[in-house]
């Protein structure tokens, strides 16, 4: 089995694949804590293997991709005290098939390139996927497969955060379509705004990069918060919810050797 592991800023995403296939046996969503350790993480994957009716010893290979560079030394730790394997992590020199034409290619985080190279070989080119993370990412990928760079907007998350630690008289609220864009309560009032106004956020920016695109291109969604906007959007073609683990698997494939 294949264990793959993003580190997100806001949540851990874990998944097996069955050797030999593209099966996803199992996936997990876990919150991101700067603080837990190797062994924290060791019994925390125990129980969740335990619960799955598996074993640690059924993993034989690993791969991690990370954005939270202090959490990456505790998952690999855990890797190798509990697994007895050696991980492989995305970061540079790592085979990822794409070539990178960012000014920098090590400033790209690492979750952008997963998400671009399973979206590239799923559907093709040219691309644009939407990751609605921690951060809200745009990423463009051209018809032959070359990463182009994209743009990073305040996440859902962050953003709504931001608004009720900073607005004295608005708490906290569910995140669900109002019935209308007009709200007559506080709560669907800053549900509209939340919502539509990320909705129209992306459809600004997907039609902005269309055009550098030379007018076309396929949109794919991902994310947490993906399945909540995409369906208010013009612009999403659809959303793929296993997109960054896919292509957790694609990487390991190419550097297996």
């Amino acid at each position: 089995m294949l264990l793959v592991i993003d580190i997100g800023n806001t949540n851990i995403v874990a998944g097996g694949y069955r050797e030999g296939d593209d099966s996803l046996l199992f996936h997990w969503r876990l919150s991101t804590d700067p603080h837990r350790t190797a062994d924290e993480f060791g019994l925390f994957f125990n129980g969740l293997f335990a619960y799955e009716g598996l074993s640690l010893k059924d993993v034989r290979a690993v791969i991690i991709s990370s954005v939270v560079p202090p959490l990456t030394p505790a998952l690999e730790g855990m890797v190798e005290k509990y697994l007895g394997l050696r991980p492989l992590t995305v970061g540079p020199g790592i085979k990822t098939g794409m070539n990178i034409l960012y000014e920098d290619p090590k400033e790209v985080g690492a979750d952008r390139i997963v998400n671009s190279v399973a979206g590239y070989a799923k559907y093709g080119g040219p691309l644009i996927v939407v990751d609605f993370g921690t951060a809200t990412t745009f990423d463009a990928i051209s018809a032959d497969g070359a990463y182009l760079g994209g743009a990073i907007a305040p996440g859902l998350g962050i953003s709504t955060e931001a608004l009720f630690e900073h607005a004295a008289k608005l708490s906290r609220i569910d995140l669900v379509r109002p019935k209308s864009v007009i709200g007559r309560t506080t709560v669907s009032s800053m549900q509209s705004g939340i919502i539509f106004g990320f909705a129209g956020q992306v459809d600004e920016l997907v039609r902005r990069m269309k055009e550098e695109l030379g007018g076309r291109a396929k949109v794919v969604a991902t994310g947490g918060f993906a399945p909540l906007i995409a369906k208010e959007t013009s612009t999403i073609d659809l959303v793929d919810e296993f997109l960054t683990l896919e292509g957790l698997r694609l990487i390991y494939l190419k550097n297996k050797e």
